[in-house]
């Protein structure tokens, strides 16, 4: 094999594939990228997978030998990402050997490779169902709920998001036990048409898939959200992903994610309407003193126009802080913890935000 490409294509290439190499492999093969080139096509793909996450991603290069080697992800990451930025690399290996010289115009490196034949093949989904997403759609309801998903692996299931494809909309999940994440993203009219959050005649398509893998999709979907659609391809707990030029796959969470639904209140005695930067703003000057201790931000709402938001430390201090509200009704008091109302709102990209509560030790929304 022999190939000449430009440093940053090369290099960009790999950073992106080595987020697939396994940090402790089982097998020596599984620390090392597998690049091939292709004469007739003048294509060159780079191929980093972990027997959980797979990710491929092609670019064009000059091709003078077609054929296949594996190399160590670090070592090749360190040495191109030092060679200088935008110059010739070239890469050839001699068949017997598989030593691997690697030139640019400042000097070469020897390596040597692992024959590729040992690299376990990207699982293809050749029947299952395959879609056409909509990249901004996908990426905003990724991003309205990620921040949810557990990092307790003992919760497998909830170490994920739970996409449901419908006809006419995506809807996302996630929840790490003590908060709830929901999006539905579509049109307008779509939505609303839909009975409630659960129910609807058609089923759609509904994975689950780990957070870790989610990260790399949505930096493939960030970089096509410029494409009309990307393919996904799911068949026996595996989900590809494929764009123009990068192929993702991932074993999704096996399991019925919980009926989520169930948890939230039909309806709601209490509504306060606060504007949404006014809100993030005062929880981000009394979270300092909140997360000092407990976490817990306080909200006392007196029948005026003016929400008080407080957090106690106990021996440090205390902050409180009023912002405008829009509320009739009783007195009430709320409290919660200041992190998961913050990564919740900081998602929500509307100017106003309305919380609803029954009483203050039930789910508010």
């Amino acid at each position: 094999m022999e190939i000449i490409c430009n440093q940053n294509e090369l290099n960009n290439a790999i950073q992106l594939v080595s987020k697939a190499v396994a940090s402790r492999p089982t097998h020596p093969i599984l620390a090392n990228i597998l690049i091939t080139a292709d004469l007739g096509t003048n294509k060159i793909s780079l191929t980093g997978f972990d027997l959980n996450l797979g990710i491929q991603t092609s670019f064009d290069g000059t091709v003078k030998n077609s054929g296949a080697i594996t190399i160590p992800s670090k070592l090749l990451s360190e040495i191109v990402n030092k060679l200088p930025n935008e110059t010739p690399v070239s890469l050839e290996v001699d068949n017997n050997s598989d030593n691997i010289l690697i030139k640019s115009d400042r000097g070469s490196f020897n390596l040597k490779g692992i024959p590729s034949d040992d690299f376990p093949n990207l699982p293809f989904v050749e029947s299952g169902t395959s879609l056409n997403i909509d990249p901004s759609s996908f990426l905003k309801a990724l991003k309205s709920t990620i921040f949810a998903s557990s990092n307790d692996d003992s919760k497998q299931l909830l170490t994920g998001v739970n996409f449901t494809f419908k006809q006419n909309y995506l809807e996302s999940a996630s929840t790490d036990g003590h908060r709830l994440a929901v999006a539905l993203v579509g049109k307008e009219e779509d939505i609303e048409n839909k009975n409630d959050l659960t129910s609807s005649n058609d089923e759609g398509l509904s994975v689950t898939i780990p957070t870790r893998s989610l990260r790399e999709i949505e930096k493939l979907v960030s970089l096509r959200s410029s494409e009309n659609s990307i393919k996904l391809f799911y068949d026996k707990g595996q989900v590809v992903f494929i764009s123009s030029s990068q192929i993702i796959t991932t074993r999704t969470l096996e399991g019925t994610y919980p009926n989520y639904s169930q948890l939230i209140p039909d309806s709601f005695s209490k509504i306060f309407n606060f504007k949404t930067k006014k809100l993030i703003d005062a929880l981000e000057r009394i979270a300092v003193l909140a997360d000092q201790q407990s976490s817990v931000v306080k909200i006392k709402l007196d029948n005026t126009d003016l929400a008080s938001i407080s957090a106690d430390a106990q021996d440090i201090g205390n902050a409180n802080e009023s912002i405008p509200v829009s509320y009739s009704g009783e007195n009430f008091d709320i409290a919660f913890n200041v992190r998961y109302l913050l990564e919740g709102l900081k998602v929500i990209a509307s100017e106003n935000v309305l919380l609803k509560c029954n009483i203050a030790t039930t789910p508010a929304v």
